[in-house]
């Protein structure tokens, strides 16, 4: 488990409601969205509850290779940039 910061710590951990994660490139958003998605499933959270976005494809891509690889499941949350959930909307 890498060294979270405070704030990373507190958005993988608050738990009881939807969250933004901004911050600044490189600060680490992709590695605490995903830790977020890992602690929410082994907590017993379920994976249809869950909607993951983000603005470009290699964090969604990002995010969805780091869940595979801590759950090796088929079944997926919905990982995708906001483009792409506005056009599946649409």
């Amino acid at each position: 488990m890498p060294n979270w910061t405070k704030d990373q710590a507190l958005a993988i951990n608050k738990r009881g409601g939807k969250i933004i994660v901004s911050a600044a490139a490189g600060s680490g958003k992709t590695a605490v969205l995903s830790e977020r998605v890992i602690e929410f499933i082994l907590n017993g959270g379920e994976v249809n509850r869950l909607l993951i976005v983000t603005f470009t494809k290699a964090a969604a891509g990002e995010m969805k290779k780091r869940y595979i690889n801590a759950f090796n499941k088929e079944k997926l949350p919905l990982f995708c940039t906001f483009h792409r959930l506005f056009y599946r909307i649409l």
